[in-house]
């Protein structure tokens, strides 16, 4: 592969002196003694047979389902960290979806669907994941009305316990893009949640196109190359709208009778199956771990078709699942090993990835990778401007790769990147395009 040199806003040897350590740290986790098949764990006996299922912008494309039932990334962050007058007793979840809205165009969700929260009280940051839902968080939408707008239907399962809440409606285009958004407030229980969903501006940012054939030449399918000059970059993202879901959830309401400050979320959506009950055909955590590991897209669809409690038997050897996810877990492991890790490290990251929940640790400062755990696994959720992207192929290149070169606010004179300022109160998001 043909490497870039590092720009100047390179994570690993510009950052202060506590982050440089931090992602020596990562780069050079130790080995996990962990079998090759049973850290495959992905897909479940007849998968491939089911309805073929996707997640992420641009990954596991099929015909025979609407863009409103695609996952495109998820955001974990305490709201004080995102906005300084905030309450610190808040967390905000965010599920984007239906990539590539364009702009001035209304789009709604699914009405068959059922986009979901799911989150685990971890014991502490180094714990491992074990995919099982302890907190809900359930939305289902009702058919567009003469304004545009959806009602809402919120319903919340808590150690067993449900409750469910019509909370409002959506925020339709407006004529006037800058017009207030709709938050709906609902209270459960002591806890009060505020819910908002309607178009924004898709957030992410990333020059995948290029991604793609630098992963191919990495690979040996096409020529060697690397990520585009910072004032050539460009980001796929820049001037599409997504459908969000945003949720402001109160901390103790997450704890239940506990007194748990560490929590796993990961995002789903589910459809109705031919039996009457749902199915998954989508779930996201962490950014770009499925389509950057992962190229065939039959796999990609396998991968995502399951949870994190699924990839947790299996890693513990649990079988069927631990004997039938090689192919998938060969694929990520060549990719990484293409890409110039050794074969010790290969299996360190893919423990450290694995099972791919977004863990935030609520004692400290939000941010993907401000801490990391004892494994190497971010542990401080997500925030918009978080250049996951160049965290990412930092880590998995073993530092051979450090950006992308592409920002959320973008580079001055270069017309294919920057994104429209945040707001300054929930949801946050900036005003769709």
């Amino acid at each position: 592969m043909m490497l870039k040199p590092r720009p100047p806003h390179d994570k690993t040897e510009n950052a202060p002196k506590a982050d440089r350590t931090l992602w020596k740290r990562f780069l050079t986790a130790a080995p996990l003694r962990l079998s090759l098949i049973a850290l495959g764990v992905i897909i479940t006996a007849g998968v491939a047979t089911q309805y073929v299922r996707s997640s992420d912008h641009d990954d596991g494309e099929v015909d025979t389902k609407g863009r409103n039932l695609n996952l495109t990334d998820l955001y974990v962050f305490r709201e004080q960290d995102q906005n300084p007058g905030a309450s610190d007793s808040d967390l905000v979840f965010v599920m984007n979806t239906n990539p590539r809205s364009v702009a001035r165009q209304q789009y709604y969700f699914s009405t068959r669907a059922r986009y979901e929260f799911k989150v685990t009280r971890a014991t502490d940051k180094d714990a491992t994941p074990t995919g099982q839902t302890d907190v809900l968080l359930r939305f289902e939408f009702g058919a567009p009305d003469a304004k545009n707008q959806q009602e809402i239907k919120l319903t919340t399962i808590r150690d067993g316990s449900k409750q469910t809440a019509v909370v409002g409606k959506t925020t339709p285009l407006a004529p006037d893009p800058s017009t207030a958004p709709i938050v709906n407030q609902v209270a459960l229980g002591d806890a009060n949640l505020s819910v908002f969903a309607g178009l924004r501006e898709d957030p992410f940012f990333f020059d995948v196109e290029q991604y793609f054939r630098v992963r191919a030449g990495a690979a040996g399918t096409g020529p060697a190359v690397g990520f585009r000059p910072i004032n050539t970059a460009i980001d796929f993202a820049k001037g599409y709208n997504v459908n969000a879901i945003a949720v402001r959830v109160p901390i103790k309401f997450l704890q239940g009778g506990s007194q748990a400050k560490v929590f796993d979320v990961w995002e789903t959506i589910s459809v109705p199956g031919a039996n009457g009950k749902y199915i998954q055909v989508e779930q996201l955590a962490r950014p770009a771990i499925n389509e950057g590991l992962i190229r065939t897209n039959a796999l990609l669809n396998a991968y995502n078709s399951v949870g994190p409690d699924f990839v947790a038997a299996a890693l513990a050897g649990q079988q069927p699942a631990a004997s039938i996810a090689a192919p998938i877990v060969t694929e990520a492991k060549q990719t990484l090993l293409a890409v110039g890790n050794t074969d010790a490290r290969a299996n360190a990251l893919l423990g450290a990835f694995l099972p791919d929940v977004m863990r935030i640790d609520t004692t400290g400062a939000s941010g993907y990778a401000n801490a990391l755990n004892a494994k190497g696994s971010p542990i401080r959720g997500r925030l918009f401007k978080d250049d996951v992207i160049d965290i990412t192929l930092s880590v998995l290149t073993n530092g051979a790769i450090a950006s992308d070169n592409v920002s959320y606010d973008g580079t001055p004179g270069n017309p294919s990147q920057g994104h429209n300022p945040l707001v300054p109160s929930f949801p946050y998001l900036a005003l769709p395009n």
